[in-house]
């Protein structure tokens, strides 16, 4: 118990550490008016392209190694790298990169809790999952593919959360490779709709703008009709058995 608790605060201030030094470097170059401002975002955006169209194999290196930090040991989630994705690199290669990168950093996360959180894993919610424990036994693979499909639990959570079922990790990382992609891909295509909203507007576009494109609604209309569809395969893997 006494571990568990030092590797908790040994983790919580490795982590603060990190991002203090990541936000005091970005800000010593970035005000908070220049980054939220459009003509940042828009000069920013032909910055990244002239990059991306000299030396694509740099910039897809480079973001899928951020990607995988994000993740670990930055402990971000999915949807920010995600439309990020789509906005430099387009729909598919986006994609690509940004499945690919959590999916790795994902698995960093999932052996880093292996190691040195099991415990108190299975201390915190093993009574809560234990239903998903006989599941898991009896088709690994296909029940990890579900549980990273359907979603429903914090990103940094799944990840460490079948450390208590004793998961191979090549079956964590295929099924996370394999299962998130259809979030992701909606995701990543809005974000390639906000890029071609800026690149058609030189002025701050209103949100009529925004949602009235073909490429925002309908990746926005494809996700919410995934979220309905996993809200019920979900309600069928976490039933409780009587």
């Amino acid at each position: 118990m006494e571990k568990a608790k030092k590797m908790k605060i040994f983790i919580g201030l490795s982590y603060l550490i990190l991002l203090t030094v990541f936000l005091f470097l970005f800000f010593s170059k970035f005000s908070l008016q220049e980054i939220t401002s459009y003509d940042f975002i828009k000069e920013n955006r032909s910055y990244f392209f002239e990059l991306k169209n000299s030396n694509l194999f740099l910039v897809f290196f480079v973001f899928l190694i951020l990607t995988i930090l994000w993740v670990f040991p930055f402990l971000g989630f999915g949807s920010p790298i995600a439309l990020m994705g789509g906005f430099i690199f387009g729909k598919w290669i986006g994609t690509f990169v940004v499945v690919l990168g959590l999916s790795i950093g994902a698995t960093f996360l999932y052996i880093f809790g292996n190691y040195f959180l099991k415990n108190l894993i299975k201390e915190k919610f093993l009574d809560k999952y234990k239903d998903l424990e006989n599941k898991f036994k009896k088709s690994e693979f296909l029940y990890l593919l579900i549980y990273r499909f359907i979603g429903g639990i914090p990103w940094q959570l799944s990840c460490i959360l079948p450390t208590i079922f004793n998961v191979k990790v090549s079956n964590f990382f295929l099924a996370s490779l394999i299962g998130i992609i259809p979030q992701i891909f909606l995701v990543v295509s809005i974000g390639s709709g906000l890029e071609k909203v800026i690149e058609q507007n030189s002025d701050i576009p209103t949100v009529t703008d925004i949602i009235f494109l073909p490429d925002i609604y309908f990746p926005i209309l494809a996700f919410l009709s995934l979220v309905l569809i996993t809200v019920f395969i979900r309600r069928w893997f976490y039933k409780k058995k009587d």
